[in-house]
């Protein structure tokens, strides 16, 4: 399996595990630049959520969370300033989250940064 099909793959696992915890998803893969991506942005309760989605099958090459590095949150934080002065929505406040997927187990950090 390819590292594409893999993402797609656990960017569709986390969306259904959010919906399931009663997030509504409100954009998936949006870019603010060609280095600055957000996974999902998600909203539940007037708050809305830049998550970042690490999928591996194996930690042969580490937890997925370990994958996060400072400068992709700070990425990720850039886009989600951009979304937010780009929208006509309001917001309670804002998240960047996380969601980690080894193999068939979700982990979820609300707030990572």
């Amino acid at each position: 399996m390819s590292n594409k099909v893999k993402g797609k793959l656990g960017e569709k696992l986390a969306k259904d595990f959010l919906l399931s915890k009663g997030f509504e998803i409100l954009e998936t893969n949006f870019h603010y630049s060609r280095y600055s991506e957000v996974d999902i942005i998600a909203y539940k309760s007037g708050i809305i959520y830049f998550v970042e989605v690490k999928y591996r099958t194996t930690n042969f090459f580490g937890m997925p969370f370990e994958a996060i590095t400072k400068s992709k949150l700070e990425k990720i934080k850039a886009c989600a300033q951009y979304y937010l002065s780009n929208t006509n929505k309001k917001f309670k406040s804002y998240k960047i989250s996380a969601i980690s997927i080894l193999n068939s187990k979700i982990d979820f950090i609300e707030s990572v940064y």
